[in-house]
């Protein structure tokens, strides 16, 4: 089984959770900014640039920018802008949140159009004297170029182990072109008291590889 070693940094008015995403908006005039680079053992990178800033105490406003290059130097991605609200207010069974954006994805030089709506659910927790988080974000991006639709599940549980030391275990799951792909991911996150970044490290290990 091969796995994609991953290095996040995270920075800036984080919310209950650690991870990006999320039925948590931001506060008002608040930034949150995640980087990440992944590198598979066949030597396939990967970036991420996450954005969300609080326009209003309802209104999230985001970017998401995902880069790949192949083993073979193909080279794709996709951006987009979006918009996050709350769904109704947060209750004992956790918080609802949904989000609409748009943006272009590409492969080589073929570049699509795309819009994508979502919708995440949320809740925080106690063990004992550790607080953790549970969370469940669905996706569905439309692809108008590519004539496809892609539909991504992704679960989190975070723990936090001491002031700053997080655990995380996540399962990524993406359905597009007739296919199912699962991720899992477990990752440790470091939050040094002498600065507001944090420092995720971690890898995902692909369920079907061999």
């Amino acid at each position: 089984m091969r796995s994609a070693l991953c290095l996040t940094l995270l920075a800036c008015q984080f919310s209950p959770t650690a991870a990006q995403a999320g039925p948590w908006l931001r506060e008002e005039g608040t930034t949150f900014i995640s980087n990440s680079f992944s590198a598979t053992y066949f030597y396939d990178l990967s970036q991420s640039t996450y954005i969300e800033y609080g326009l209003r105490e309802r209104l999230t406003l985001g970017f998401d920018l995902n880069t790949a290059q192949s083993r073979f130097g193909l080279q794709s991605g996709h951006a987009t802008v979006f918009l996050r609200f709350p769904l109704g207010e947060p209750s004992e069974t956790g918080r609802w949140a949904y989000d609409i954006g748009a943006g272009a994805s590409w492969s080589g030089d073929f570049i699509s159009p795309h819009l994508r709506a979502g919708l995440s659910w949320g809740r925080g927790f106690t063990l004992g004297e550790r607080n953790g988080w549970l969370t469940v974000d669905a996706s569905a991006r439309w692809e108008f170029g590519f004539s496809q639709e892609v539909i991504k599940i992704d679960s989190t549980a975070g723990l936090d182990f001491t002031p700053v030391t997080t655990g995380m275990a996540q399962v990524f799951l993406t359905y597009t072109g007739g296919e199912t792909y699962a991720k899992f991911a477990p990752s440790i996150v470091l939050s040094p008291s002498f600065t507001k970044y944090r420092l995720q490290l971690g890898s995902e290990i692909p369920f079907d590889a061999p």
